[in-house]
């Protein structure tokens, strides 16, 4: 927000009179003119050091949060314009630097107006400025004119990403993430233009007055020290958005109880009446009736050495069809929109997943890490949107209940974060996912998956079979109404999942009995939990356009690859509606608190 300074007053119609003795006086004294105008010895133009320091402020946390933002807006599902700065994005753990180059904009922006009140600098955004656009005015003062329209719609746009901003940070998604969206392509192209303003302005010599500092001119009445007091107010504001995020965020008490409750997927057993209850809004998820945004309810109780939880969210769907098989005439699809690169949106069931990290660092602890490559010397993520790991050593303990992979039967997979893996040679080849520092913990699920993918058209084609039913028939009528629509929901008690006591080996005569159009699980249930991984007991039920899910754990577990829990542990939870990987999600941590 620089001066543009000209000598040129408005460009006032001349009378005839003048205009005749200007023309003589041109023809008479031409020549001489010509040859007598003095060289141009003006000193460059410059700019004051406060302008200068609180500019260049801003600018860096402006492109920060920017770029970092348009890294974040390029993992939409459909988005398309933030993905052409692909090659430009950061990559990496993206949102400490978005999060605190937002407030760095917001207190600059106070600490800005504040210099240019007390420095009596408000002349260079005045809308008085603005009437040289309905005279016949230099060009100059025309473009000065311009530019001051140009810096009240940034006040507009920078404003709106502020109040945006802390609605998608407490947990507001839908139309406000549009409107996020829109007012950082406002900012985008206000740096563009306000560039080719002050160039048009004043050349290069404009553009380099912000490296060329003088002292700031006395004026009557101003404040001996403006940018020290403009300097202080924006640290206050900084402090302050800094202290009421943290002294508003939520504690979920962990309650006391004599009994644990019955893992049936219901809230009506005593113990949870005594539970006081947190409200977690998250959002930016896929589907979920277009919206993409869950509240989730949750509630904990302790009895002895376990702990329970409770967790109840919005989902419309009740989704159970996880990549089921389809028989048609050239044999086995599975169905899908995304499986080969691993974000599957359509034929998948519903999960949640619930974090717990000793650290309430941003991105879930800190092992949430954005972009088609943040690890340099490991190989990309299948579906270029990011990977999870922790990079000091840490560990996020992740429990994830899988509907259709023994969501439903009682289990809850115990799988965590941490530091990266080394990846095998499929994965080393891109043949195969690598999830770097995801993985389940130590030991056996008992589900795997019923289809073979084609190493040239994986999932896009045929695929193989690995076990058929015993009887088709049956399986089909324990699956319920089959409708191959996304968005409805599985009947009650339907079961898309086979057992191995349900099914054989594929054979080609078996295979031959089952008609086409013939609809079959992609899930097989087999074995047993074990190990580590078995340390989470479930039960669920989707009611009311809700899932609730019930699971107990040890409060210690012992294992290496578990967290114990313990008072001020930081929690996340995620909700998925029929998609793979496109949870809600929610900036702030809920922290645990015991009585």
């Amino acid at each position: 927000m620089t001066d543009q300074v000209t000598d040129h007053a408005l460009e006032l119609p001349s009378s005839s009179n003048s205009s005749k003795k200007s023309q003589t006086g041109r023809h008479a004294n031409g020549a001489d003119s010509a040859a007598k105008r003095p060289e141009d010895r003006s000193p460059p133009v410059r700019s004051d050091i406060g302008t200068i320091l609180l500019h260049w402020t801003l600018v860096i946390a402006i492109v920060t949060s920017l770029l970092t933002g348009m890294r974040l807006s390029a993992d939409a599902e459909h988005a398309w314009f933030s993905k052409l700065f692909e090659p430009i994005l950061p990559q990496g753990e993206i949102w400490t630097w978005h999060y605190v180059s937002a407030i760095f904009v917001l207190a600059v922006i106070f600490a800005y107006a504040a210099y240019m009140t007390l420095g009596r600098l408000k002349r260079r955004i005045s809308s008085k400025k603005i009437v040289v656009l309905t005279l016949p005015a230099s060009t100059k003062l025309r473009l000065a004119a311009v530019n001051v329209i140009a810096y009240w719609i940034l006040f507009g746009a920078v404003l709106t990403l502020s109040a945006t901003g802390v609605l998608l940070y407490i947990g507001h998604g839908g139309i406000w993430v549009t409107v996020h969206y829109t007012a950082a392509l406002v900012v985008l192209t206000y740096i563009v233009a306000h560039v080719v303003l002050h160039y048009c302005y004043g050349g290069v010599a404009q553009l380099l007055r912000l490296f060329r500092p003088q002292a700031l001119r006395r004026f009557p009445g101003m404040s001996r020290h403006p940018l020290a007091l403009a300097t202080a107010l924006g640290a206050i504001v900084l402090v302050g958005a800094v202290s009421l995020d943290f002294g508003t965020r939520d504690s979920l008490v962990v309650a006391k109880g004599t009994t644990l409750p019955e893992l049936d997927g219901t809230l009506d057993d005593p113990v949870w009446q005594d539970a006081a209850p947190v409200f977690i809004r998250t959002q930016q998820g896929s589907n979920l009736d277009g919206t993409g945004e869950s509240t989730v309810e949750v509630r904990a109780v302790q009895v002895g050495d376990k702990i329970a939880f409770a967790f109840r969210w919005e989902d419309k769907n009740r989704s159970l069809k996880r990549h089921p098989l389809i028989k048609r005439e050239d044999g086995w699809h599975m169905l899908n929109n995304r499986a080969d690169i691993s974000d599957e949106t359509a034929y998948y069931e519903d999960k949640f997943s619930v974090a717990f990290s000793t650290t309430d660092t941003f991105g879930g602890g800190g092992a949430t890490h954005m972009g088609p490559k943040p690890l340099s010397d490991k190989p990309a993520a299948f579906n270029h949107r990011g990977l999870h790991y922790t990079t000091d050593g840490s560990l996020v303990d992740v429990w994830q209940w899988k509907a259709s992979r023994g969501g439903m039967l009682g289990r809850v997979d115990d799988m965590h974060f941490a530091t990266p893996v080394e990846p095998n040679e499929a994965q080393a080849a891109g043949k195969s996912r690598y999830s770097a520092g995801y993985n389940p913990d130590e030991g056996k699920a008992f589900y795997v998956y019923n289809y073979i993918g084609d190493p040239v058209t994986h999932y896009h084609g045929t695929v193989g079979v690995r076990r058929l039913p015993v009887d088709y028939q049956k399986m089909t009528s324990l699956m319920g109404t089959i409708d191959l629509s996304t968005e409805v929901s599985e009947d009650e008690g339907s079961q898309w999942w086979m057992f191995e006591n349900e099914s054989v080996p594929y054979s080609p005569e078996k295979d031959a009995e089952i008609p086409v159009g013939t609809v079959i699980p992609g899930v097989l249930i087999e074995g047993e939990y074990s190990g580590s991984r078995a340390d989470l007991l479930g039960g669920s039920r989707w009611q009311d356009d809700h899932w609730t899910l019930e699971v107990v754990r040890d409060m210690d577990t012992g294992q290496s690859q578990d967290l114990a829990m313990t008072d001020g542990l930081f929690m996340w939870v995620s909700a998925f509606d029929h998609n793979q990987t496109r949870h809600t999600r929610h900036s702030r941590p809920v922290r645990l608190t015991f009585n």
